[in-house]
C-alpha cells in the first residue's frame, strides 16, 4: 500500500487548472443564465410584444409601464429562484463525497469534484467509482455497472481491469489509477444525460396539466374576443395588444417561482432538521405516501450493538468463544458486528499478538457469515461467525437462537470439520423517539412493516417495543411459498414485520406493494440499493453507504426515524398550498376571463383596458408567490387530488366571481349610467380587491375567519389592495380617477360577495 505513486498537491493543482475540475460532480446555473431564460419565456416575449405594439399605436406611456413592469416580474423571479438555488446549492455541499487519494505520499479524503487524471484513489465496498481508472491492486473486489451497462450482477475485477465511473463497489477494496474524469469518461455523457433528467411528481403533473388548461381557455377567450373586434372595426394593433394581454391575465405567469418556492421552502424547513433532499419533487410525493417499508437497524434501532450474552458450545470456555469470534471478525472493520465482538474482546483482557491472516472471506447479506484463516502463536485457527442458520448447516448442527437478542454462532475446523464453539447474543437498543414516531404513522393513516435480516424473534422483540401494527411476522422461508401474484392488500396492512429478508425479496415486497400502495423505504447498505431505487420515495438514513445515498430522494444526516415523521408534514404542506394555488388560479383565470368575454361581446368594447389587465395579471402574482409561505393545517390522512371537487368548487368560485361582476357592471352602467373611463377603473378595482379576498376563501376547507391565512400572504393582500385603490383614486395609470364614496362601495360590494362564496363553499362541503 505503501509504494502506490500518487501525485503531488502542486501536481494536481497544476492539472485542475489547466482541465478544470470533475464538471459531472459539480454544475451551477449562472444568474446571468436565469436572466436569459426568464426574459425569453413566452410570458415575457408576450410582454415584449404588447409594449411594441403599444408604442407602435403611440401609446408611450403604456408602452414604457409594461416594460417597467416586465422588469419587475424578471427581477422578483430571478432574485427568488437565485435564493432558492443558493439554498438547495448549499444543503448539497452537505451530501459532497469525498474519496481517498493519495497525494504527497499519504492518504486523504478530498472532495471527488477535485480529481484529476494521474491520482491514485482507495475504495471500499459501498463507494460509487468517481472516474475511470485500472484496478493497481485488490483484494476480492467486485463492481456493480449495473447504472451504465443494464449488467444485473456485479463482475470481478483483478489488477489491471477497468473501473468506470457511476458502478460501485460491491465487495472488497479496490486501489485505482485515475485515468479520466466527468465528460471524458467512457460513460460522461450518459451519466450527464441521466443526471440532469428530472423526474416530475403526480402533483407537478397535474399543476402543468392545469397550466395547458388555462391556457387553452386563454386563447379561446381571445379568439372569441378577438374575431367580434375585428369586425368593429377595432384598429389592429390596438385589437393584437387586447389579445396578447388577455393571453396574459390567464396563463399562470407565477406557476415556475410558485413551485420552486413552495419546494425551496419545504426543503429548507427539513434541512434544519438534517435531511437532505436530493429530488425536490419527493417531497410532494411523500404526501401521497401510505405505506412504509422501514430497515430496522440504526433506524429504528441505535446502531450501538453491543455483546450482551455468551453460551459456549461444549468442551470450549467463554475465552475460547471469543478468541474465535474476534479471529472470524477484526479484519472487518466496517462491520458493526465485529466492532462490538472487538470491544467485547478488549474488554476480556485477551492477549493475542501479531495475529497474521492468510485468507479472509467478509460476510454480506448473501453468505451471512464472516471466515478467516489466521495463524497466531504458532497455530492455525480457521474459523467463521455469522448467521444461526448459515454455521449449523455448516456444522451439521442443531443450533436454537439466545432469547431476545440477535444470534451469532461462531464455529472453528477442527480435525478438518467445523465444530461449533458457541452462540454470541448481540443487543441494538431501541431509539428513544421510534415509538412515537410509529405512533404518529399510524394516527396519520399510514401503514408500516418493517424489513429487517435479523431472525423472527429480535423482528418480533423490537415490532412488539414499537407497537407496529400488524399480527404476523413473515420469514423469508415463508415468502418464497407465496403466491406473489395473489398478494393482496390486506397481506401487508397484517404485517408487523418481514425478517431474514435478502435484497432481492425487499425489491420484490417493494414491486408487490406499490400496486396498492405509494410506498416509502429506507436502508443504509448496498443491499437496500434496488430497493430505495424502485420506491416511489426512496430515503437514505445517516451511515449510509455512497451508492446509496446517490440513489436515495432523500438523505437523513441524523440516525434515526424523526426525520421521516418530519418529512411527512412538509411533503403534506407543500401539496396543501400547490392544491390552494391550483385552486385559486383555476378559479382567477375562469372569472377574469369569461367576464371579459362576456361584456366584451354584450357591449361591444373593452371592459378594461390592455393596461389594466396586465397590471391585474401582475398585481395577482403578488399574493399567489406569497402562498408559497402559506400557514396550513397538519392532515391526518395521505395526500389526494380529488379532480372532481376541485373542478366543482373552482367553477363555483369563478362562477360567484362571474356572477358579482356582471351584476355591478350593469348596475355601474344600466342603473347609475356612470361615465365609461370611471366604469373601467372601478371595474378594475373590483376584480383586483375581490380577486385578493378569494385566497382567504379558497386556502382553506374551513370557514375563512377560523383559519386565516399566514402573515405574509396577508401582508401581500394588503399591500396589493392598497396598491389598487390608491392608484383608483388618484387615476394613476387608469382610465379615470375614482370618488373615495366608489371605491368604499367597491370595497363592500367585493366583501359582501366574499361571504356569498364562503356560503356556496360551505354548502358544498357539507
Amino acid at each position: 500500500m505503501e509504494n502506490l505513486g500518487g501525485l503531488t498537491t502542486k501536481e494536481a493543482q497544476e492539472l485542475q487548472k489547466k482541465f478544470g475540475f470533475n464538471e459531472l460532480a459539480e454544475k451551477k446555473q449562472s444568474a446571468a443564465g436565469n436572466l436569459v431564460r426568464l426574459f425569453f419565456s413566452p410570458i415575457s416575449l408576450m410582454l415584449l410584444a404588447a409594449a411594441g405594439l403599444s408604442f407602435f399605436d403611440q401609446k408611450t406611456f403604456d408602452g414604457a409601464f409594461i416594460l417597467v413592469l416586465l422588469l419587475i416580474n424578471v427581477g422578483v423571479s430571478v432574485w427568488q429562484e437565485a435564493k432558492a438555488d443558493d439554498a438547495i446549492a448549499k444543503l448539497n455541499d452537505q451530501l459532497k463525497s469525498l474519496v481517498k487519494v493519495r497525494r504527497d505520499g499519504n492518504w486523504q479524503d478530498l472532495p471527488t469534484r477535485e480529481l484529476v487524471a494521474g491520482d491514485v484513489v482507495q475504495l471500499a465496498a459501498g463507494e460509487v467509482v468517481p472516474a475511470d481508472g485500472h484496478l493497481t491492486q485488490d483484494s476480492n473486489v467486485s463492481v456493480s455497472e449495473a447504472a451504465l451497462t443494464g449488467e444485473s450482477l456485479p463482475k470481478e475485477k483483478k489488477v489491471g481491469d477497468w473501473l468506470f465511473s457511476g458502478s460501485f463497489i460491491t465487495t472488497g477494496i479496490a486501489v485505482m489509477a485515475v485515468t479520466a474524469i466527468g465528460p471524458n469518461t467512457k460513460f460522461g455523457k450518459t451519466v450527464s444525460a441521466v443526471e440532469t433528467t428530472a423526474k416530475k411528481s403526480f402533483l407537478e403533473e397535474d399543476i402543468i396539466r392545469i397550466s395547458k388548461f388555462l391556457s387553452v381557455l386563454s386563447l379561446a377567450g381571445t379568439v372569441i374576443i378577438t374575431t367580434v373586434f375585428f369586425w368593429e372595426k377595432v384598429p389592429l394593433p390596438e385589437l393584437l395588444t387586447l389579445g396578447l394581454s388577455l393571453i396574459i391575465a390567464g396563463i399562470p405567469v407565477s406557476l415556475p417561482t410558485v413551485m420552486t418556492l413552495i419546494i425551496a421552502l419545504g426543503v429548507l424547513e427539513l434541512s434544519k432538521k438534517q435531511a437532505v433532499v436530493r429530488r425536490l419533487s419527493a417531497l410532494e410525493d411523500l404526501a401521497k405516501v401510505d405505506l412504509l417499508l422501514t430497515d430496522k437497524t440504526g433506524t429504528l434501532t441505535k446502531n450501538q450493538i453491543v455483546v450482551s450474552q455468551m453460551a459456549p458450545a461444549g468442551e470450549f470456555s467463554d475465552r475460547d468463544l471469543m478468541l474465535a469470534a474476534y479471529l472470524a471478525s477484526f479484519k472487518d472493520e466496517r462491520s458493526l458486528i465485529s466492532l462490538a465482538i472487538g470491544q467485547k474482546f478488549q474488554a476480556a483482557e485477551i492477549k493475542v499478538e501479531n495475529p497474521q491472516v492468510l485468507a479472509f472471506t467478509p460476510g454480506d447479506s448473501v453468505n451471512k457469515r464472516t471466515a478467516a484463516t489466521v495463524k497466531l502463536a504458532g497455530k492455525t485457527y480457521e474459523v467463521t461467525a455469522g448467521a444461526p442458520q448459515v454455521i449449523a448447516a455448516l456444522c451439521d448442527a442443531k443450533i436454537n437462537p439466545l432469547a431476545g437478542a440477535r444470534t451469532i454462532a461462531v464455529a472453528q475446523k477442527v480435525d478438518g470439520k467445523f465444530k461449533l464453539v458457541g452462540l454470541l447474543g448481540l443487543s441494538d437498543e431501541v431509539r428513544p423517539e421510534a415509538a412515537e414516531v410509529m405512533a404518529f404513522l399510524a394516527a396519520n393513516q399510514i401503514e408500516v412493516a418493517m424489513v429487517t435480516g435479523d431472525n423472527r424473534t429480535i423482528a418480533a422483540d423490537i415490532g412488539r417495543q414499537l407497537a407496529i401494527p400488524g399480527s404476523q411476522i413473515v420469514t423469508k422461508d415463508q415468502l418464497e411459498k407465496l403466491d406473489w401474484d395473489n398478494l393482496d392488500i390486506n397481506f401487508f396492512r397484517q404485517t408487523q414485520a418481514f425478517a431474514e429478508i435478502y435484497p432481492e425479496d425487499k425489491l420484490a415486497l417493494v414491486r408487490r406493494a406499490k400496486k396498492f400502495f405509494t410506498v416509502a423505504t429506507n436502508g443504509d447498505g448496498i443491499n437496500d440499493l434496488p430497493a430505495v431505487k424502485e420506491a416511489n420515495v426512496g430515503i437514505a438514513v445517516a451511515n449510509a453507504v455512497s451508492a446509496l445515498k446517490a440513489t436515495a430522494d432523500i438523505v437523513l444526516l441524523a440516525n434515526g426515524i424523526a426525520v421521516i415523521k418530519d418529512a411527512i408534514i412538509e411533503g403534506r404542506k407543500i401539496f396543501s398550498r400547490l392544491y390552494t394555488y391550483s385552486l385559486y388560479r383555476l378559479s382567477e383565470s375562469f372569472r377574469l376571463i369569461v367576464t371579459i368575454v362576456i361584456l366584451g361581446l354584450i357591449f361591444r368594447t373593452y371592459p378594461l383596458t390592455p393596461l389594466q389587465i396586465i397590471l391585474i395579471a401582475l398585481l395577482n402574482d403578488i399574493p399567489i408567490i406569497s402562498l408559497a409561505t402559506d400557514r396550513v393545517a397538519n392532515t391526518l390522512s395521505p395526500a389526494k387530488i380529488n379532480v372532481r371537487s376541485r373542478f366543482v368548487l373552482s367553477s363555483l368560485f369563478g362562477l360567484a366571481g362571474v356572477a358579482n361582476s356582471l351584476l355591478l357592471f350593469t348596475l355601474m352602467y344600466s342603473g347609475w349610467h356612470l361615465a365609461w373611463p370611471i366604469i373601467q377603473t372601478a371595474y378594475f378595482l373590483k376584480l383586483t380587491v375581490s380577486g385578493h379576498l378569494l385566497i382567504y376563501v379558497a386556502h382553506t376547507k374551513e370557514r375563512w375567519w377560523r383559519w386565516l391565512p399566514s402573515r405574509p400572504v396577508i401582508a401581500a393582500t394588503t399591500i396589493t389592495q392598497l396598491a389598487a385603490s390608491i392608484a383608483v383614486f388618484f387615476g394613476l395609470f387608469m382610465p379615470a380617477a375614482l370618488p373615495l364614496s366608489l371605491i368604499l362601495f367597491v370595497w363592500l360590494w367585493s366583501l359582501l360577495w366574499m361571504q356569498i362564496t364562503e356560503l356556496a363553499k360551505a354548502a358544498y362541503r357539507s
